[in-house]
């Protein structure tokens, strides 16, 4: 496998990256009944390539709306594609906001494709002689690929040098676009040379050497092949611009402007909730938890700073007792079950949240597994001191889909009232 050189430019066809999502497990969605798993999909994809790199400049590019200058060449160009599905389109926007909030730099710009952004940035790191990474699906952006230039597949985890390129698709990066115009492609209705695939392109390839010498010696190729290809010769210099993915994007040449940036925890923590992705939510208050272990938790709500959101993970059967106290002094408690379905009736409790006002709140796990995690309470300890809020009809609770909570506690013997 081709070694990745340290540090890295990435880049991130996340047009791709949503497309994969959407189509793969799992479809979820929030209680509310919005489709979240593209959102997921696309966020744990960016999250693992940080984790594997560790980059300090990245980029996301998506394709913008509306038409590209391939439209204004060949009006049949995607034509044959389904508009997008509506429990998609609705994931966009969310997705972009968690993206940029993650810190990393997002960009679509309109007339192009994000392909067309991928290879201009690859081509200004290449002459400055970087090493880019580039993160996609598509067999399209095996031409972008050189000296300084590698694509990863994160989805089979496959990594594509020149060497890997010709022993994938028969052919070196210098010739795929040869091979992509010869093949045409159905998907983005490329017209190519009817019949001719994977095998007859490289086989012609490997004979005439390039696009422009298949077409030289149309004539000399026999049988029906050979005809379906005098019938394309007129159409595939067009096939070939089509195929072509643009160097000259107008662009800010300066990478530093793809540095990544520090997150806004407070609003990946208001984004996370509104998707119900509650692990990830746990994990940005576990955080805020390990920043707060040298102050006090005031025993008045009102000597916390309005400014100051105070967000903790209760771990101990002290922090426990504070908010036991805090939730029987609090006239209205907001509340949320964490659990490991959306059937209640499958359903296992796997943790609770609480917030008294805004900006004080606490999140209680109870039965987390995963590598790393920490000590939790008993659940029958957690049920003797909280059972008696939850159930009692004089204290008010707020939440998003209580019903839901009050089957799941009574799935762990507590009546949810109030």
């Amino acid at each position: 496998m081709a070694q990745i050189p340290e540090n890295p430019l990435i880049l991130v066809d996340g047009s791709s990256y949503l497309f994969r999502a959407y189509h793969a497990p799992p479809h979820l969605t929030n209680s509310k009944g919005e489709a979240t798993g593209a959102i997921y999909g696309v966020v744990n994809m960016l999250k693992s390539l940080v984790k594997q790199y560790d980059p300090t400049h990245m980029v996301v590019v998506f394709d913008a709306k509306g038409k590209t200058f391939r439209n204004d060449m060949y009006s049949e160009y995607k034509a044959h594609r389904p508009p997008m599905p509506d429990d998609l389109r609705s994931q966009i926007a969310p997705l972009h906001e968690i993206i940029r909030a993650m810190g990393f730099p997002l960009i679509s710009i309109e007339g192009v494709e994000a392909d067309d952004v991928i290879g201009t940035y690859a081509r200004i790191a290449s002459e400055q002689k970087r090493h880019v990474l580039i993160s996609t699906g598509d067999k399209d952006m095996a031409q972008l690929v050189n000296e300084h230039v590698t694509l990863i597949n994160t989805m089979t985890n496959s990594i594509s040098d020149p060497d890997s390129v010709k022993e994938k698709f028969g052919v070196g990066p210098e010739r795929i676009i040869d091979y992509l115009a010869l093949m045409g492609d159905k998907v983005d209705n490329i017209p190519g040379v009817e019949g001719c695939g994977p095998k007859t392109a490289v086989k012609w390839l490997d004979k005439y050497d390039s696009l422009q010498g298949v077409i030289d010696h149309a004539d000399e190729i026999k049988g029906k092949i050979g005809e379906k290809l005098r019938n394309a010769v007129s159409q595939l210099p067009l096939s070939y611009e089509l195929a072509t993915i643009k160097l000259d994007v107008e662009l800010e040449s300066d990478l530093e402007t793809l540095k990544l940036l520090e997150p806004d925890t407070d609003a990946l923590i208001k984004l996370y909730g509104e998707c119900e992705f509650r692990r990830w939510l746990a994990e940005l208050l576990d955080k805020g938890t390990d920043t707060d272990t040298h102050l006090d938790t005031p025993t008045d709500a009102q000597e916390v700073p309005k400014a100051d959101a105070h967000y903790e993970t209760i771990l101990t059967e002290e922090q426990l007792d504070t908010w036991v106290k805090k939730l029987q002094d609090a006239e209205l408690i907001a509340f949320d079950t964490e659990t490991t379905s959306v059937d209640y009736m499958q359903a296992q409790l796997v943790g609770m949240s609480f917030a008294v006002e805004v900006g004080e709140a606490a999140y209680l796990p109870i039965t987390h597994d995963y590598p790393g995690a920490p000590e939790q309470l008993p659940l029958e300890l957690i049920l003797a001191k909280l059972g008696p809020i939850l159930s009692d009809k004089n204290k008010a609770k707020v939440g998003q889909n209580l019903k839901y909570d009050k089957s799941i506690l009574a799935n762990a013997g507590i009546e949810f009232n109030g």
